[in-house]
């Protein structure tokens, strides 16, 4: 594949080295599902392991290991899943309905302190039918929660998670999984390798004999190593190059809006001068996000303050008008605060791009909010120092691009209600917002739901707890060898049916 690989994978690629070598930009933490922080590396996760159903690259929700969709009892807590009859584990073990019982009671128990275990909390009990059929039975109604299966959890084998442990999971989990992918290697700061599943039961899947992950956080020698023809595919391409590096000879590329990728400003709600709604709402009115789209993403984010995606059915305009780019506005709120001359901030933001380099629109935001006399003060942090310091609530403000699975709730439920992986990261907590979420996990009517979520995302404009720049694209580059490579809605390269 070329001469920067190191020479454990050269010497040992088959059938004429067809490996598919992929570049993320930043340095992943753990492949287990279940514990899953950052969503570029998710690609590795979704490799080893499989879902009962999966939310495909167009957004569309289909079954994986079991046979169909879910039969949903009439009062909407009992999902009855039918199980493939076809699948082992990379072990030879063959998957039943025993395996996805223990999966779900593995990742309920708190005791095991699963990260990604408050999204299925509502999940009262799993039982097993028959060795082909599982029903799960909520505490009370909570459709999205099949939406979320296929980034935050995974199916093992009965007995695996105390047979091999919590850090097997996270960096070696050989032998556990049911995906296309086998684990193989994992060089820190370097690369993580799989090898072909020959078992998978998908047959002709995948087409490559060896998948290669290579960590690599500077935008320019990523680029290098595309056009050089030492990697296939590229996460994350500059976005003031993306439009001319796609038209090069021997590369192609694309982007797509995504419908849960949303630019965020966590602001701490709990921490001056964020404890006062006026400030939140001169910040918000203070941002030009019109020309950080065009100027600073190139037309790579649909610029907006509400917590909704302009693409998306469920998008409420009036919401959007409340907190717009008014700089005479924000005067005024900043005026009637707590602080009307003005505060001085730091912004927590990540060293190394993900999906986009926030670094770019903190510099403009910074320019911007001087212009009322507030000074931003850009602190520097390792993505996994970040994501750890928003979820502690130990930040003042941090911005960040915050991935959900492009469904209405995910994003609104983790930042801005209690008792989720990131409520801290606001320190909100409305009563009439989570009355409203209880409302919208209980009905399926798009039209009625359309009336739910705009009421949300007014309350979220009045009360600005969370400043929202807008939702990006997801974009790729690939060298034009690449065949059947899809730019992922959700953002996290899916790699199963590419050919070389």
């Amino acid at each position: 594949m070329g001469s920067l690989l190191p020479a454990s994978l050269l010497h040992a690629q088959p059938n004429n080295g067809k490996t598919l070598t992929i570049v993320l930009p930043s340095n992943p933490i753990t492949i287990d599902p279940i514990n899953q922080l950052n969503h570029d590396a998710m690609v590795l996760g979704q490799t080893v392991f499989e879902n009962l159903v999966e939310y495909d690259v167009d957004g569309v929700l289909k079954p994986q290991l079991a046979k169909a969709l879910p039969t949903v009892s009439a009062d909407q807590k009992t999902y009855t899943f039918e199980l493939r009859d076809d699948v082992t584990f990379h072990n030879g073990k063959k998957m039943t309905a025993e395996d996805v019982k223990y999966s779900f009671d593995y990742l309920l128990d708190p005791a095991n302190k699963a990260l990604r275990r408050p999204i299925f909390a509502k999940i009262a009990k799993v039982s097993v039918l028959d060795p082909l059929k599982v029903q799960i039975e909520l505490a009370e109604p909570y459709g999205q929660w099949v939406y979320f299966l296929t980034k935050y959890m995974g199916i093992f084998p009965a007995g695996s998670r105390k047979e091999h442990g919590d850090e097997y999971f996270k960096q070696r989990p050989a032998g556990i999984g049911t995906g296309f992918g086998v684990f193989e290697e994992w060089k820190p700061n370097d690369y993580i390798s799989f090898r072909k599943n020959p078992n998978y039961w998908r047959k002709g899947l995948p087409a490559w004999d060896r998948l290669v992950v290579k960590m690599i956080p500077e935008d320019a020698t990523r680029v290098a190593y595309l056009l050089t023809g030492q990697v296939d595919i590229i996460s994350a391409p500059p976005p003031r190059e993306f439009n001319r590096l796609k038209t090069m000879p021997n590369v192609a590329g694309a982007s797509r809006p995504t419908l849960g990728g949303s630019l965020l400003m966590f602001t701490n709600n709990l921490k001056a001068p964020f404890d006062d709604v006026n400030f939140r709402k001169a910040l918000a009115c203070a941002t030009d996000r019109k020309t950080i789209a065009d100027k600073v993403y190139y037309g790579l984010l649909d610029p907006t303050g509400g917590l909704a995606p302009p693409r998306g059915w469920w998008y409420n305009p009036e919401a959007d008008k409340e907190i717009a780019f008014d700089l005479e506005r924000a005067k005024q709120f900043l005026a009637k605060s707590k602080y009307p001359n003005g505060a001085e901030i730091d912004i927590s933001i990540q060293a190394e791009p993900y999906l986009l380099d926030t670094k770019d629109a903190a510099i403009f935001l910074q320019a911007q909010l001087a212009k009322i006399g507030i000074k931003l003060n850009l602190k520097v942090y390792e993505f996994s120092v970040l994501i750890q310091q928003i979820a502690r609530g130990e930040h003042q403000m941090a911005m960040q691009v915050y991935m959900s699975p492009g469904e209405p709730t995910y994003t609104i439920a983790n930042t801005v209600m209690p008792g989720q992986f990131l409520s801290k990261s606001t320190g909100y907590d409305n009563a009439e917002l989570n009355a409203l979420m209880s409302a919208a996990f209980a009905e399926s009517d798009q039209a009625k739901l359309k009336d739910i979520y705009g009421k949300m995302q007014m309350i979220l404009a009045r009360d600005a707890p969370i400043g929202v720049l807008g939702f990006v694209h997801a974009s790729n580059l690939w060298r034009q060898g690449v065949q059947n490579f899809k730019v992922n809605q959700a953002l996290t390269m899916s790699v199963g049916e590419v050919k070389l």
